[in-house]
């Protein structure tokens, strides 16, 4: 990941509201590339008047401004970064993006920090560390719009059923004369945002690394399973 920006928030009585967002002065064009939908075709003029400021004295006293008024009035600091697909190798360029929260030390020290990673890498090992204990995010498979059989796990009626038997027999009750929402219904099953709490870090990869100016590639091997191979 390599951090491009920084963004600032405020709390209000309706949640967190963003105060400011300071963007680095060199930006990848695998991040510009995520603000086009056809980056061939485009005049490519994302982020040149943001990166001027970093040119002449008048800029860069704007951005330090805004950097104090994060210091001074935002209690949550997220750095803004994106992948680096130019090392994939695949099909894709456009760079995923997305904010990082920080936290533990001060606003101001939080501020400092992602000031000092504007346009460094962020590697894994600074983030993560071996038999850690961490939560997964990710969003399940889809399967589109689902009847109550396979979306709820209902019991199936019997065959001879009048129009149709994958359905749920009662959904309520005369009276209070509404469904419930405990009901079992058709509709959308899967792509729902879930997390996975307490998995622990068995193991963090080097990749290939260079070693006594040989690229070591073998990587995946551990004592138990001596196999050359590499991830």
């Amino acid at each position: 990941m390599v951090a491009i920006g920084v963004v600032g928030y405020i709390e209000t009585p309706r949640g967190l509201r963003a105060l400011k967002t300071v963007w680095a002065e060199h930006i990848g064009e695998e991040a510009k590339r995520r603000f086009y939908k056809n980056w061939s075709q485009s005049k490519k003029k994302a982020f040149t008047k943001s990166c001027t400021k970093w040119a002449d004295d008048l800029g860069k006293k704007e951005i330090e401004k805004e950097l104090n008024q994060m210091k001074k009035y935002c209690t949550t600091i997220r750095i803004v970064v994106h992948t680096q697909m130019k090392i994939l190798r695949r099909r894709q360029k456009k760079a995923h993006i997305m904010e990082v929260q920080l936290n533990g030390g001060s606003v101001a020290d939080k501020v400092d920090f992602a000031r000092n990673h504007f346009e460094k890498e962020v590697p894994v090992g600074a983030v993560f560390a071996q038999d850690e204990m961490i939560d997964i995010i990710g969003v399940t498979k889809g399967h589109g719009f689902k009847g109550v059989t396979s979306r709820w796990h209902t019991k199936k009626l019997p065959r001879k059923t009048h129009k149709g038997l994958r359905k749920v027999a009662c959904i309520g009750a005369w009276h209070p004369s509404r469904i419930q929402f405990t009901v079992p219904r058709a509709g959308q099953k899967g792509y729902h945002h879930r997390t996975e709490i307490n998995k622990k870090i068995y193991r963090m990869g080097a990749g290939y690394a260079m070693k006594d100016g040989k690229l070591v590639k073998n990587n995946a091997a551990t004592e138990y399973d001596l196999a050359d191979k590499s991830i």
